[in-house]
C-alpha cells in the first residue's frame, strides 16, 4: 500500500477547515496501514488515548472526507462500512467471511482482463471494484480444529 503523509495543507485543499478532530481522525487513518477501519475502531482509538471526540463527530468527519475524496469508503458486509485513505493507488480486496479480515492485492491481468470485457460490451469504464470473498488461512485451520 502506498503511504500517504496527510498535511493540513491536504485539508485545505480539499476545501475543510483545519481542526482538531480532523488532524486526529486522518492521523489514525495515516497509522493504519493496510487495515480498514470502521468509525467504531476509529472513535475507540480516540477514547484510548483520551480524546474526548464524540462518535458522531466521527461519522461527520468520515463523511465529509469521503466526500472531499481523502478517504473511500467499503462495504464488506452488510450494514457495515469501513474506511481507508484515498491513496490513488488502485487494488482489490479479498475479505474473509469468517473474522472478517481484510487484505489488498493487485493483479495486472484482473485488471487488464476487466478492462477487455467492459470493451468488449461497449462500456466506457470510469471505475470499478472487486471484491473476493472467502475464509482465510487461520480461519480454515481453526475449524479443522
Amino acid at each position: 500500500m502506498v503511504k500517504l503523509n496527510v498535511q493540513n495543507t491536504d485539508l485545505k485543499k480539499a476545501g475543510l477547515k483545519i481542526t482538531l478532530p480532523r488532524m486526529k481522525i486522518l492521523q489514525i487513518l495515516e497509522t493504519a496501514g493496510d487495515r480498514h477501519m470502521s468509525a467504531e475502531d476509529i472513535y475507540r482509538i480516540l477514547i484510548e488515548s483520551g480524546d474526548d471526540i464524540g462518535l458522531a463527530t466521527v461519522y461527520r468527519v468520515l463523511t465529509q472526507f469521503e466526500e472531499s475524496k481523502l478517504v473511500v469508503r467499503h462495504h464488506f458486509s452488510d450494514n457495515h462500512s469501513v474506511f481507508e485513505l484515498d491513496t490513488g493507488f488502485h487494488h482489490d480486496h479479498l475479505v474473509c467471511v469468517e473474522c472478517g479480515d481484510v487484505k489488498e492485492f493487485t493483479d495486472a491481468l484482473i485488471e487488464k482482463r476487466q478492462c477487455k470485457v467492459a470493451e468488449k460490451a461497449g462500456f466506457a469504464m470510469t471505475d470499478h471494484s472487486l471484491n473476493i470473498y472467502g475464509v482465510c488461512h487461520p480461519c480454515q485451520t481453526s475449524a479443522v480444529l
